[in-house]
């Protein structure tokens, strides 16, 4: 009757028709017919082949009710779909969800929205369901839309278009969980249908109002905040998804996200950006981070032309995301980052300067704000590197310290991707103090178990380089890099600031027994080391941040690497310093020379401390004591403060002011140190450093570099200084020209060797075979007929040869000995 047909019609129809006509009331108000909806339930399980046919007559009805506007018929119908699929599982039951998929999306597309929620409810039950075989003709493509669709509802009423949103959410939720279940069917990772997804969950996420409180790992909200709230649900679906994803699919599912943050323009400011990556980095599984890593490095490089801002948002979740992943990277990975980022760093400086270039046709204002916009992008270069770099593990640290330190560019040379030559001079240096900058933050708590480990030599001599160019923020740098490496006992904060400490053992420094592996690099290196220092300070712009650096690296030498030997040669160095000062044959500033003097003063007063030999201690505190009242200005107390009375020229006379060779080897040698080599005044090794740095200096270097022999007294070296004659000159330059000869002539023989045919060389040793034979024959019938002279003569006798004493016949034949 309900039906509109007449009793004995009623009585004709099938069975299963009057089974589901029965469930519905005459007043839809009264909701489902419990009774009879166990009796259908009852019936469809008994016989499941008939599954379908109920299902496509509810999906007759359930049709004419929508286009009748009849909702309550509506909710009973899909009340009784949902109560036969969480009853029925059998193997017929795929007929009957091709009917229920049909009605829900009859109730997707109708204009209703509680309609909609209705049919996006029933769907997320069906996806709950496990089902005993996979369909492999079944597709969600339109659910994938109509639910993406809904994401992004415009409903005027906003409590209709918080509904709306939450059910597209949710739908989608299901779609995922239904799709990706079945190891047979992927499609749901295809790019079309994450390109409607992704953007969809992300367009949901942007609504929240408190970033930082979703950062993170995932939380776990209460159930009934998740459900009313579409950010908190779509965000908890975006990690679901994420979850899910395998290696193959990974990249497909992040693809999206870039071209969401593009077209949205959320990159600046890029806090949405940020706490979308760090999403993705703790909802993926641990080993697919690298293929996050990667996507942002490939988009870094589709934008490298925009503006550096968006730059600097990119490369700021980039460092978001490698500092999750860090512990976790693998090598191609490492290597792809620095060698990405570094050439962005080339690319951010070429913008800078080019923007400088043409400064005639924009305003000053503009300028520096484009300036200071590419000084956010290096920055934020910087950071990254030195930030990844960082948190990597040991053995992958020493390489990419190696790696940077290879694309520091040097004047006069070219480097391998960060090449200077259309930089100039500022580019150039631009680019060093960046990279040293990254460098610092790599190496920053980095402790190696031996210093070898640390400053292998691939990476000393080019890391000393720029501690000889003329910039005292290279050199600074430089400085700060040795300390990072050298100190593996964290005593440099203590040592901090150049000072005359009045006892050191106040400072609780700590310190090892020095090993085999240390002295043995000390005796390899430590004169390069020595020699940087030397150097560094008779740089003319030194400032009171230099003296301190060089302070320190005196005082963690010695705390790390000295034993008696490298005592010696520190004391060496430090009265060379001085000798420099008073001397002043490079004409230095007197604020220079004094500023010397009291990094001489500040280390042998730490140094004789730390090795605790009375007598030295008494001498250097007599020093002391006599310049806070002579000439204070000799102390880094005095001569650093902001206003000081230079002196007009220093005394050599006064003695008494300057740490004296012959007192320190006498109070030294009484405690058991050699002090034989103190004699010997320290003069730096030569380089070809020296040629790349620009020194305005190089031939005094070069000059001077004299092995002097004879023990001379600090007092002697104060009031004569040693002649260099004309003739020495001229014989050095001499030794120098043969030396220069011989290289060149075995460079040519190994070229020969390397470029010639082999015919001509083959041919060339069989003529040098000849000869050699030809005298060999002629020498055993010398032998065998010997002169009458005899001395050095040799005799054979019954085919044995007796030599007596030297054999006078290698004298005649000397191109023998050539063979």
């Amino acid at each position: 009757l309900s039906a509109g047909v007449c009793c004995c019609c009623a009585a004709l129809r099938p069975r299963y028709k009057r089974l589901v006509d029965n469930i519905f009331p005459e007043d839809p108000k009264d909701g489902l017919v419990k009774a009879d909806m166990e009796k259908l339930t009852f019936y469809a399980v008994s016989a499941p082949e008939k599954l379908d046919r109920i299902g496509a007559y509810l999906a007759d009805r359930l049709t004419r009710d929508v286009a009748r506007h009849r909702y309550g018929y509506v909710l009973i119908a899909m009340e009784a779909l949902d109560q036969l699929l969480m009853a029925c599982h059998s193997q017929s039951i795929k007929p009957f969800v091709e009917s229920f998929l049909h009605m829900v999306a009859k109730l997707l597309e109708s204009g209703e929205p509680k309609l909609q929620v209705l049919g996006t409810n029933s769907f997320v039950k069906f996806a709950n369901i496990e089902e005993d075989t996979p369909s492999y003709h079944r597709r969600y493509d339109f659910f994938v839309s109509r639910f993406s669709a809904m994401c992004h509802s415009c409903d005027p009423d906003p409590e209709i278009q918080n509904g709306i949103r939450i059910a597209g959410i949710r739908g989608i939720q299901g779609v995922v969980r239904k799709a990706v279940n079945d190891e047979l069917r992927a499609t749901i990772w295809e790019p079309q249908h994450m390109d409607k997804i992704v953007p969809s969950l992300l367009f949901n996420m942007q609504k929240i109002e408190d970033i930082d409180s979703r950062i993170g790992p995932p939380s776990s909200p209460t159930v009934g905040v998740k459900e009313e709230n579409p950010s908190l649900l779509a965000e908890n679906c975006f990690r679901e998804l994420l979850g899910r994803a395998t290696y193959g699919n990974m990249n497909n599912a992040v693809r999206p996200v870039f071209a969401h943050l593009d077209h949205h323009r959320l990159w600046d400011p890029n806090e949405f950006a940020v706490s979308c990556f760090k999403i993705i980095m703790y909802s993926i599984q641990a080993q697919y981070s690298h293929h996050v890593i990667q996507e942002i490095l490939g988009h870094l490089d589709v934008r490298k032309r925009d503006s550096p801002r968006v730059r600097a948002g990119i490369i700021q979740v980039l460092l978001e995301a490698v500092a999750i992943a860090a512990k976790g990277s693998i090598g191609p990975t490492v290597l792809e980052v620095f060698n990405t980022l570094l050439k962005h760093l080339r690319i951010s400086v070429d913008f800078e300067l080019s923007d400088r270039r043409s400064s005639s046709e924009s305003t000053t204002l503009s300028i520096s704000s484009k300036e200071s916009d590419e000084r956010i992008v290096q920055n934020a270069i910087i950071q990254t590197i030195g930030f990844f770099g960082s948190n990597l593990p040991d053995y992958q640290r020493s390489e990419i310290m190696m790696f940077i330190m290879s694309k520091v560019p040097v004047l006069g040379t070219t480097s391998h991707s960060l090449d200077p030559s259309n930089l100039g001079d500022l580019g150039t240096r631009r680019i060093q103090i960046m990279l040293l900058r990254s460098l610092l933050m790599v190496t920053s708590g980095y402790k190696a178990t031996t210093i070898s480990n640390a400053l292998p030599a691939p990476f000393l001599d080019p890391l000393l380089s720029p501690s000889l160019m003329e910039d005292s923020e290279l050199r600074q740098l430089v400085l700060e890099i040795l300390h990072n490496l050298i100190d593996r006992h964290d005593n440099r904060a203590k040592l901090r600031g150049i000072r005359i400490i009045p006892d050191v053992s106040d400072l609780k420094i700590k310190r090892d027994k020095i090993s085999r592996q240390d002295v043995s690099f000390m005796k390899k290196h430590g004169q390069q080391l020595y020699r940087h220092i030397y150097l560094g300070c008779k740089e003319e712009d030194n400032v009171q941040k230099n003296f301190e650096l060089l302070f320190t690296s005196l005082a963690l030498t010695t705390i790390e690497l000295a034993n008696e030997e490298v005592v010696i040669d520190l004391i060496r160095l430090a009265i060379a310093l001085q000798d420099l000062a008073i001397i002043n044959e490079d004409n230095l500033p007197m604020f220079n020379r004094c500023g010397v003097m009291a990094l001489v003063a500040a280390y042998l007063n730490f140094l004789s401390q730390m090795i605790a030999v009375p007598a030295f201690c008494q001498h250097v505190s007599k020093v002391i004591e006599t310049r806070s009242v002579e000439a204070a200005y000799f102390l880094p107390e005095t001569i650093f403060k902001d206003k000081c009375n230079l002196p007009k020229s220093l005394e050599k006379d006064e003695k008494d002011l300057f740490f004296l060779t012959n007192k320190i080897a006498e109070s030294l040698g009484g405690s058991g140190y050699n002090v034989e080599r103190l004699s010997v005044p320290y003069v730096p090794q030569v380089t070809d450093e020296d040629r790349l740095s620009r020194r305005k200096s190089i031939v005094d270097t070069v000059s001077l570099q004299v092995d002097i022999l004879s023990g001379t007294s600090i007092e002697d070296k104060v009031d004569n200084t040693e002649e260099i004659t004309f003739e020495a000159l001229k014989k050095a330059i001499e030794n120098n020209g043969l030396e220069e000869q011989e290289k060149e002539k075995r460079r040519l023989v190994i070229e020969k060797f390397q470029k010639a045919p082999f015919e001509e060389i083959a041919a060339q040793c069989e003529t040098k075979a000849n000869l050699l034979h030809d005298r060999l024959a002629q020498i055993l019938e010398l032998t065998i007929r010997p002169p009458p002279s005899p001395s050095g003569a040799m005799t054979v006798t019954a085919g044995h040869a007796h030599y007596h004493s030297v054999p006078v016949y290698e004298m005649k034949f000397p191109d023998l000995c050539v063979y």
